[in-house]
């Protein structure tokens, strides 16, 4: 089935074109918003040719694979003519979000946390394409500069080149505080302006000619402090996107229809520019030191514990799609500026994840007699080793249960490995073979090793504890 003829079918499936209201990209999944939920027809999408799997969200998941899932959204969007990453032009943002919580209220209300983690990770779902690319350059040119003793500092199209991947995290607080507005309802330009907040420039008023000098810089109130731009920084500008957001629909509530169109985007601009200074970005700059804290604690105090317990609990994530939420997180360690330098070393032992998958398949083919399971554990093994952990997942580990505990389980002993090893990543991407590619020079090898152990602690666990012929028969049919 061609691309095209995909997109075709899955629209048709989705309800029609009257029923998107959004069509976007990750890494491997379509997501489309719909207005009604109860049109979707969830069991023919999952039978489809070429789709891996389908998670019903805030917006409905197709999983589709790496590469594939672009070439399908480009024909996607143009059946429905609404461009990419965007929302329906007869629809507001406010409006699609409220008919989508009224067709799966019974479904999130007694989530929350859940719900709001979803909004946090679309914030940055448009981005990764950008974070990866950017990543990838810094991690690259660093490599470059090192070995060649900086030989192409006046070079133009080096310089170029690094220039893109600088300029991604140099400005990220821009993206992210447009996209923050935008999905949590508001004016995408107010929140984008309220990340402009969180970057140092030498232009800006309240960085003026001398005032970067510490003795005549600009004091805060209350804490007599000299404010600071960068502070918070994507944290801050996340946060803020979404109070700009609150804070519009408040005051639009209010505001006669005559004076909406100016005043209201200007009364959010001018408090918010106070709430920025005084409560956001000091608040943005707690939690950015208090996120790098927590996670070198895991990492470095708790070692092969922590690496064992983060690689073990990362696909409970990755099966509901919460695994984007942690995006922000890493975005902040590829930060080149940040304080790991851009080396994630998160990334790998959550990475180790889809080793434990592939060992629980392995284990499942050899072991059970199922001839339907093995021809499902069969094509999605191939893929599974490369990086692409949602076939097996889907379709095999996690509607059996025990397979998915004990992958989960078992992946723990790559993620013990990765951390004791302190490998890293220079950007975010797949995982599995894949992931060769992002791993610090000179730790290919220890990442190999790390991942073999995810195999074998998937595999002998599974063989053990994870094979049950007869819930193996009831649900593929003997």
């Amino acid at each position: 089935m061609s691309d095209k003829e995909l997109s075709e079918k899955l629209l048709e499936l989705l309800g029609g074109k009257g029923n998107v209201t959004s069509n976007a990209a990750c890494m491997t999944r379509l997501r489309v918003g719909v207005r009604d939920a109860s049109k979707v027809d969830v069991a023919g999408i999952k039978a489809l040719d070429g789709v891996m799997g389908l998670v019903e969200s805030d917006t409905m998941q197709v999983v589709l694979g790496p590469g594939k899932v672009n070439k399908v959204l480009e024909e996607f969007s143009k059946l429905t003519g609404i461009a990419k990453g965007e929302v329906a032009e007869d629809l507001s943002v406010t409006d699609a979000a409220a008919e989508n919580k009224a067709a799966q209220k019974a479904k999130y209300e007694h989530k929350p946390v859940q719900a709001f983690m979803k909004k946090i990770a679309n914030v940055f779902v448009a981005l990764l394409p950008g974070i990866i690319a950017a990543g990838l350059i810094n991690g690259i040119c660093n490599v470059i500069n090192v070995s060649t003793g900086n030989m192409f500092a006046n070079d133009w199209w080096y310089q170029g080149i690094r220039s893109m991947g600088w300029a991604l995290f140099a400005y990220l607080p821009i993206l992210v505080g447009f996209n923050a507005a935008r999905e949590f309802g508001g004016s995408a330009v107010l929140g984008g302006i309220a990340g402009m907040m969180c970057i140092a420039n030498a232009g800006m008023p309240l960085l003026a000619p001398g005032t970067a000098d510490p003795a005549n810089a600009i004091l805060l109130p209350l804490t007599n402090a000299a404010y600071n731009p960068a502070a918070g920084g994507m944290i801050a500008a996340l946060i803020a996107g979404a109070f700009f957001a609150f804070l519009e629909k408040k005051i639009r509530k209010v505001m006669p229809s005559v004076l909406d169109t100016f005043l209201s985007p200007l009364l959010v601009l001018i408090i918010g520019a106070f709430a920025m200074m005084l409560v956001i970005q000091p608040l943005g700059a707690f939690l950015t030191q208090g996120i790098f804290t927590v996670v070198t604690f895991v990492y470095e105090k708790l070692g092969a514990v922590g690496g064992y317990i983060l690689s073990a609990g990362f696909l409970p994530l990755v099966s509901v799609g919460l695994h984007q939420a942690l995006t922000p997180i890493h975005a902040l360690l590829n930060d080149p500026n940040g304080a790991t330098q851009g080396v994630n070393y998160l990334l790998p032992i959550l990475m180790m994840a889809g080793g434990g998958q592939v060992g629980a398949g392995i284990a499942l083919y050899l072991k059970s007699k199922n001839k339907k399971l093995k021809k499902f554990v069969a094509e999605s093994i191939p893929v599974g080793i490369l990086g692409v952990g949602e076939p097996l997942m889907y379709a095999v580990t996690l509607p059996l249960v025990k397979p998915f505990i004990t992958a989960c389980l078992g992946a723990g002993f790559g993620g013990v490995i990765a951390a004791l090893c302190h490998i890293g990543t220079v950007s975010q991407g797949v995982s599995g073979l894949f992931g060769l590619l992002i791993v610090v020079p000179g730790q290919q090898l220890v990442y190999v090793l790390a991942m073999l152990a995810a195999y074998a602690g998937g595999f002998v666990l599974t063989w053990f504890f994870g094979v049950d012929e007869e819930k193996i028969n009831a649900f593929y049919g003997e």
